[in-house]
């Protein structure tokens, strides 16, 4: 039985692990922390959770927890996340890895000096829709790539705390939307990109609402990135354009609300869907093979840092500075 502890009263807990392990017998939730008790106290009431901690190094030290799934916004990533590692914990640490490509090398640093698993939450990557294209645009089938076209634009509207929002909590629309998109890009080209060019619109000094970016590689293959969270259009959208024809997927992100593959080559024009559960499920089942030795990392470790380093050259590019590195807050 692998045993969860929860840093952080987050409201995207319920459905990134919560329920997941719920609905599996090799894994539970033990214990969440959060530093107003009232707070912890009421949500590990509502979602059935037995211990509560309000003091984050607590939750880490529990000998009754195998992994920690780090909720908290990505200013307490890097030290907590190195916490649990050193504390012989597993870590499943939500993205955007890090505040920046220093902060992301030294927890690495820290899961391979410990021996511990450290998995970053890209929950899509686990699902079979993106598998499949995965698998499409690697068969060659429709020979090299190209170009590659990657959106997440979805209204995040402003408010007081709102951390999407907070420059020092790690905010930002890059940061939040943009490293799905980064992710799923380099994923596909198997390769680290060189930022061509990038633009960033901000509402508020340093907060990127919108940010735009060209993307190169070595092997001549290039990508455009898109992503905002003002007011305006939903869209989450994949494309891969290559020598003998293009693969799309609608609802890369979240593929278990509605998605469609469309693949073209030539004149012929095909559709597909991919079978699966919520992307959290997938996730949660790989890291369980992870931590049951069945399967190695698809997140973390150099692709981490390499995500990480992406986000960090994009926002030089746009004339931004990189997330610095914080005391905790």
């Amino acid at each position: 039985m692998i045993r969860i502890g929860i840093l952080g009263a987050a409201k995207i807990g319920p459905k990134a692990i919560i329920d997941p392990a719920a609905a599996r017998s090799d894994c539970e939730i033990v214990a969440v922390a959060a530093r107003d008790e009232a707070k912890a106290r009421t949500y590990a009431k509502t979602h059935g959770i037995a211990h509560v901690e309000t003091d984050y190094g607590a939750l880490v030290r529990r000998a009754d927890v195998d992994l920690i799934y780090n909720a908290l916004p990505p200013h307490r990533h890097a030290d907590l996340t190195i916490a649990a590692l050193e504390a012989g914990k597993a870590v499943l640490c939500e993205k955007p890895f890090a505040m920046n490509t220093a902060e992301a090398i030294r927890m690495v640093d820290a899961a391979h000096r410990t021996g511990q698993p450290l998995i970053e939450a890209f929950h899509y990557r686990f699902h079979p829709a993106f598998l499949r294209v995965l698998e499409i645009v690697r068969s060659g089938e429709l020979g090299a790539i190209k170009t590659m076209d990657a959106v997440f634009n979805v209204s995040i509207p402003y408010r007081e705390g709102e951390l999407r929002h907070t420059l020092n909590l790690g905010g930002g629309a890059l940061m939040d939307l943009g490293c799905y998109s980064i992710h799923m890009i380099r994923t596909l080209a198997d390769a680290e990109p060189n930022v061509l060019s990038a633009s960033a619109q901000c509402d508020r000094p340093g907060v990127d609402i919108s940010t735009k970016a060209h993307l190169g590689f070595s092997s001549g293959a290039s990508a455009s990135v898109e992503c905002s969270m003002a007011d305006g259009e939903r869209k989450i959208w994949l494309e891969v354009v290559c020598t003998d024809g293009c693969v799309s997927l609608l609802n890369p992100v979240h593929p278990h609300r509605g998605h469609e593959i469309t693949i073209r080559r030539g004149g012929d024009v095909r559709t597909e869907t991919a079978e699966g559960n919520i992307t959290y499920e997938h996730q949660l089942d790989h890291v369980m093979d992870v931590l049951t030795g069945r399967a190695l990392p698809l997140t973390g470790g150099a692709d981490a840092i390499g995500n990480m380093a992406t986000i960090d050259a994009i926002y030089e590019a746009a004339g931004l500075s990189p997330r610095s590195d914080l005391p905790p807050a």
